[in-house]
């Protein structure tokens, strides 16, 4: 099992960057941010572009890149929040520089498009967080629960999540390097450098706006590429705005179900990870121990 290594958990008083590495935002989602995490006793400070806009990223190539590197390379900086996702992060993954980031590494946290980061820092040795960003620290209320694991997870609270039971799960016990996140995103990186390995590892995934038979095919390309062969657990979150056209005959856990049906590993589907409120914040590159029973699924955090 690869162990990767986790950045140092927040205190009081750290500094933090946000920024855009993909697509632009308004910037009462920075702001709203910014006062989230100052209330969480941070000192946060904006990239210079998080605000820019270029067509519908958040400024051009080279602005979305000098903010992320500039952060990356501050050794005072201990975790770098994403203030959206959209695409564009595919534009920096190959031109980000690592070198003092090994040094001072920090926590990345984002999710969707930053998939892609995630997938990126993993290939570098680092766990990073998959979790909601600038968005839902804005307009959700103070004890909304995400929020709350999320502040937890940065200073080093880890949670065990439980949620029920689906009738498709499959039952059993595993521990594994956790990876993944939006399905389309790695799906886009298969075959290069920033893959996520399947030995070893309890793979989650989500999406938003894919229509059924696109997943479909996405999940048979793990098939057929022998990574589901491989894997310690698989967690099936949330697909989400998407018109359900029954064109596979059944709805898409369904379709999923049957697709996956062969494997003996532990299999959790309807898990809160993805585009929606309940979107829990998993470290990506931590070992977990996934049981899923007959009532019941916990993950538990064993770094």
């Amino acid at each position: 099992m690869n162990t990767l290594t986790l950045p140092p958990y927040l205190h009081e008083g750290d500094k933090v960057v946000i920024v855009s590495p993909s697509g632009k935002i308004d910037k009462s989602f920075i702001a709203g941010a910014r006062k989230r995490l100052e209330s969480w006793g941070l000192k946060v400070t904006p990239g210079k572009h998080a605000n820019s806009s270029s067509g519908r990223y958040a400024g051009t190539i080279k602005q979305r890149l000098s903010d992320l590197q500039t952060a990356m390379d501050d050794k005072e900086v201990k975790a770098i929040f994403c203030s959206r996702g959209g695409y564009g992060v595919v534009h920096l993954i190959d031109k980000l520089d690592f070198t003092l980031f090994a040094q001072y590494p920090k926590w990345l946290i984002g999710f969707s498009d930053i998939t892609a980061l995630h997938n990126l820092i993993q290939e570098k040795g680092f766990a990073s967080l998959h979790a909601p960003m600038g968005r839902h620290l804005t307009v959700e209320a103070a004890d909304d629960p995400c929020c709350t694991y999320l502040r937890d997870v940065l200073f080093g609270n880890l949670p065990t999540y439980s949620c029920k039971r689906h009738k498709l799960n499959h039952t059993g016990t595993a521990r594994g390097i956790l990876r993944g996140g939006n399905l389309s995103v790695f799906y886009g990186l298969r075959g290069t450098p920033y893959d996520i390995p399947a030995e070893g590892t309890i793979l989650f995934i989500e999406d938003v706006s894919e229509r059924p038979h696109a997943v479909e095919r996405m999940i048979y390309n793990l098939k057929l590429g022998g990574v589901l062969d491989h894997l310690s657990g698989l967690i099936i979150g949330q697909f989400t705005e998407y018109e359900e056209d029954r064109s596979l005959g059944k709805d898409l856990y369904g379709a999923l179900a049957d697709l996956l049906k062969e494997y003996d590993y532990p299999i959790c589907f309807d898990f809160p990870v993805g585009h929606v409120t309940h979107n829990l914040p998993l470290i990506c590159g931590a070992e977990v121990e996934l049981t899923v029973e007959k009532k019941s699924v916990d993950l538990s955090f064993i770094c």
